[in-house]
């Protein structure tokens, strides 16, 4: 597993904003939407691409496009959904999966209810939309996930980390696949209830309120 901390003053400000309690859902939806297009700039920078010859108003040159097959863009239910509008601004023509996770708050373990992924994603490069990697069950999960249907090259993309989940993380994913994290920021550690710390609370309950 590999690490990419995306430092960027436009970063910083936008995740000190979302951090605040005082933040409104209406802004906190848009400034996450804001963060990660940033991050998303920084996730797709290894993005597979070929060359194709276009013209040019003044001759043919060649150009570049992405390769196929085209990404697959998977957020995890259902706060991964309020990053979905930021990555796809970058990447419009990527197929958009679903996967239904829920943390089990008494063991932190990942329940699966939902899945809308094709069932080969053999040379797919896929990007995981997760805001919080936090004890790393969730995202351990969906990375298994995708690994059952063959992906090789998974980048997950979290507002914010914890030096536990990454840990956790890497010893699960190890030297299986290629698995990239990108975030806005790695904070101190877990609370006695797994959340981040200083964190932003729960990500969902910001971007839709408490269900």
């Amino acid at each position: 597993m590999r690490l990419h901390v995306a430092e960027h003053p436009l970063i910083a400000h936008k995740l000190t904003v979302l951090r605040d309690a005082r933040t409104p859902s209406p802004i906190f939806r848009q400034l996450t939407e804001e963060l990660v297009t940033l991050l998303a700039y920084e996730a797709t920078r290894e993005i597979r691409v070929q060359p194709v010859k276009i013209s040019t108003p003044v001759t043919d040159t060649i150009g570049t496009k992405l390769a196929k097959p085209r990404p697959i863009v998977v957020p995890i239910l259902r706060a991964g959904l309020g990053m979905l509008e930021g990555m796809t601004r970058l990447l419009p023509t990527a197929e958009v999966g679903f996967l239904g996770l829920q943390r089990d708050e008494t063991t932190f373990e990942a329940i699966t209810y939902a899945n809308r992924l094709p069932d080969d994603l053999s040379g797919r490069q896929c990007f995981v939309l997760d805001p919080m990697l936090a004890t790393g069950g969730t995202l351990i999960a969906a990375i298994e996930y995708l690994f059952e249907r063959g992906a090789r090259d998974v980048t997950a993309v979290c507002l914010l980390a914890a030096p536990e989940g990454l840990r956790a993380v890497q010893e699960s994913v190890g030297n299986r696949a290629d698995v990239l994290v990108v975030t806005a920021a790695v904070d101190e550690r877990l609370n006695s209830k797994g959340y981040i710390v200083p964190g932003l609370g729960d990500a969902g309950d910001r971007l839709y309120g408490i269900v």
